[in-house]
């Protein structure tokens, strides 16, 4: 019988699996936690054995290599499991946001062709429209039982044969612009962000703490290195802020991953310094803007290194930021990482001089194959350069610095273009949030007649602070922009609309300004 290989070999190759990895650790350290939610803890060996009782029962039902799942559920222990003994199988998931429509949840599960849909409690009602695939619940509700459907205990799946282009997952874009589109991801994409996890000191003593949700690929970028290097990966289903500093303090966390309005809610948190965090090694962020002055109060109150990534989920490569390391560049999203090749374009495809501003464009090992069944989308979103060497389009406008960091301004469709000139809804919302009465802004542009488009503000007053009226605020906020910039409105609302990762959902706001308008001959 063949020895097993040691951990530094396993991870050093060119490609391999993550469940492969799982199975070293399952008999290299096999009491070692993996994985934790509110309700139980599974080992190693524990994970191991319930990834082979997953991986036998979709074999058993006649699902292979290439086939695909859906799941959408509240993370937990089993949900991992489920998506982890899927890839032992070579079975490609599709997890779901359950905050989607039921037309939509439809739409994406016919979309993946997914053979199976796995839910709980908190999505069976919504998932009632989505009858023609067989529905197992984690927690019996209203379907199959996920403890009844798997294999004995005890059972071996037959070994899957995956290559770096086999589908790993099928992740839905949040939705933010439209319809979502399936993103595929292979199984090599996987493995080169594993790869890169020893820069960041994950290894059998790492607890890492995650309050995003597991359909979104923030939430993975550091679930799956964790567990590919013998940590432990412990489960929020839902984040609340009190009960993150408290787990974060009795479980000694030593990483996170956090969208920039779950650091907001924290550090504004008045118990915030009474929790002991001194384990964290680092803490990650991306997915939405992630502002200076915030980033510069996170390296000061809270231990650790922070590191934001600024990419897409479809790939096309990487900006990387170690903020503690370069805490000048706080405004920059930080360089292209090894392996990308980042370049901005204009209007016309073709690319910026030094120094000027254009659409940013990436490629590198990590790409998506395409959008599932869409190959229009997936050739919008390409772009080529005179070689004939394919990038990914990201949709954002930036400019590179003399030292190589990145700076973006905004969506390329959230831009304004105003009397002629092009305005960047960022710009204004930073003037607009040094008001020590605001909490949040977004802005938005807004059909005019005399202008084509003027910028709109929406915000979120700071409680606990002398209150201003909106005309007062927009009359300060005009004082310090330019002339071109000035906004032609502000409104305060209790909250801006995001999705579940915190985007800013703009278009939900121009669609709300939209029903404020007065119709036609009313």
């Amino acid at each position: 019988m063949p020895s097993l290989p040691d951990f530094e070999t396993a991870i050093n190759q060119e490609f391999g699996t993550i469940a492969e990895l799982i199975g070293l650790h399952g008999t290299l350290r096999p009491d070692n936690p993996a994985l934790r939610d509110d309700s139980r803890t599974l080992s190693y060996r524990q994970l191991d054995e319930l990834m082979n009782r997953v991986a036998a029962a979709l074999q058993q039902g006649g699902l292979k290599v290439g086939d695909a799942v859906a799941v959408c559920a509240s993370s937990s222990v089993d949900y991992a499991a489920l998506f982890l003994g899927a890839l032992r199988a070579g079975v490609a998931v599709a997890p779901l946001a359950p905050s989607s429509t039921p037309a939509s949840l439809v739409r994406m599960v016919q979309d993946a062709g997914a053979q199976l849909l796995f839910l709980d409690a908190s999505t069976a009602d919504v998932l009632q429209e989505v009858t023609d695939v067989r529905r197992i619940a984690f927690d019996g509700s209203g379907a199959d039982a996920f403890q009844a459907w798997l294999a004995a205990p005890g059972t071996r799946p037959a070994p899957a044969s995956v290559a770096p282009a086999t589908p790993f997952n099928i992740i839905y874009s949040s939705g933010t612009t439209g319809e979502p589109k399936g993103i595929v991801q292979g199984h090599g994409m996987r493995w080169a962000h594993v790869r890169r996890g020893a820069r960041y000191e994950y290894n059998p003593q790492t607890v890492t703490l995650l309050s995003t949700p597991l359909y979104s690929n923030t939430t993975l970028v550091v679930f799956f290195p964790t567990l590919a290097y013998g940590g432990c990966a412990s489960l929020m289903a839902k984040f609340d802020a009190g009960r993150y500093l408290q787990l974060a303090e009795q479980q000694h966390v030593t990483h996170t991953m956090l969208v920039p309005v779950q650091y907001q809610r924290l550090m504004a948190r008045p118990d915030f310094e009474r929790h002991d965090l001194s384990a964290y090694r680092y803490k990650f962020s991306t997915s939405a803007p992630f502002n200076a002055a915030l980033k510069a109060d996170v390296l000061q109150r809270w231990p650790g290194g922070l590191i934001e990534f600024y990419g897409m989920t479809e790939g096309g490569g990487t900006c990387i930021l170690e903020a503690h390391v370069n805490p000048d560049k706080l405004h920059t999203v930080g360089r292209p990482a090894e392996g990308s090749d980042i370049r901005l374009i204009d209007e016309a495809g073709r690319e910026v001089a030094p120094g000027e501003a254009g659409e940013v464009v990436g490629h590198s090992a990590g790409m998506m194959t395409g959008y599932h069944g869409q190959p229009e989308k997936t050739r919008e979103a390409e772009w080529f350069d005179a070689s004939g060497k394919r990038f990914i389009r990201t949709g954002d406008i930036g400019r590179f610095d003399d030292q190589g960091f990145l700076t973006l301004f905004d969506r390329r469709k959230d831009m304004i273009i105003s009397g002629g000139f092009n305005i960047y809804p960022s710009d204004l919302e930073a003037v607009v949030r040094q008001h020590p009465a605001v909490l949040e802004a977004a802005v938005v542009g807004v059909p005019s007649q005399e202008w084509g488009e003027t910028p709109v503000a929406f915000v979120v007053a700071r409680e606990g602070v002398d209150p201003i009226d909106a005309e007062a605020l927009r009359a300060w906020a005009n004082a310090q922009l330019g002339k071109t910039q000035r906004l032609s409105r502000l409104l305060f609302v209790d909250e801006l609309p995001r999705s579940a990762i915190g985007k800013v959902l703009k278009r939900e706001l121009r669609d709300r300004l939209a029903s404020l308008e007065p119709k036609a001959g009313a």
